[in-house]
């Protein structure tokens, strides 16, 4: 039987299982990030919306990648410290996957086969971004070039019918 969202789980950054039920009942966006990419700034807007709706049920997971053009060489301690440093991340990020090929992740291979994207289920680049109703439903897929900002009606949207 295919699992369904609350039943996969993720390492942290701190190193720490933590299982996506623990977001049961909250509006979820997954991103998979880079930081050394073009789109990186999109960090910056990604806590922006964080912040503006996190109280009303909106949790952010970031999953930071190495995929596409090395651009996320660090471990751990780097990665975590260029999010902090550079962005004030402050959603939950977990540790560095695979989003396409034999060690893809869970997490994502789950949303791909839920959500496939123009060119099939492949990710094409950092910052393709998976949106996921507060029952673990995923509704939408955004492109990597998708600015956080634009995703809010979305989201606003989901968070309305959650209330």
């Amino acid at each position: 039987m295919e699992k369904e969202f609350y039943q996969l789980s993720a390492t942290s950054l701190q190193g720490k299982q933590v299982p996506m039920e623990s977001y049961k009942g909250k509006v979820v966006l997954v991103v998979n990030t880079a930081s050394k990419c073009g789109l990186t700034p999109q960090y910056e807007g990604l806590e922006t919306l964080y912040q503006k709706h996190k109280d009303e049920g909106l949790v952010i997971l970031g999953f930071p990648c190495n995929q596409f053009g090395n651009q996320e060489p660090g471990g751990r301690k780097e990665i975590e410290e260029g999010c902090l440093i550079n962005y004030g991340v402050s959603f939950p990020m977990f540790d560095k996957i695979d989003v396409n090929g034999d060690n893809t992740h869970p997490v994502f291979k789950y949303l791909k086969a839920k959500l496939g994207g123009l060119f099939g289920t492949r990710i094409k680049w950092n910052f393709t971004k998976f949106l996921i109703d507060s029952n673990g439903k995923p509704v939408k897929r955004f492109a990597p070039i998708t600015k956080p900002e634009k995703i809010e009606p979305y989201i606003e949207q989901l968070l309305a019918k959650k209330q």
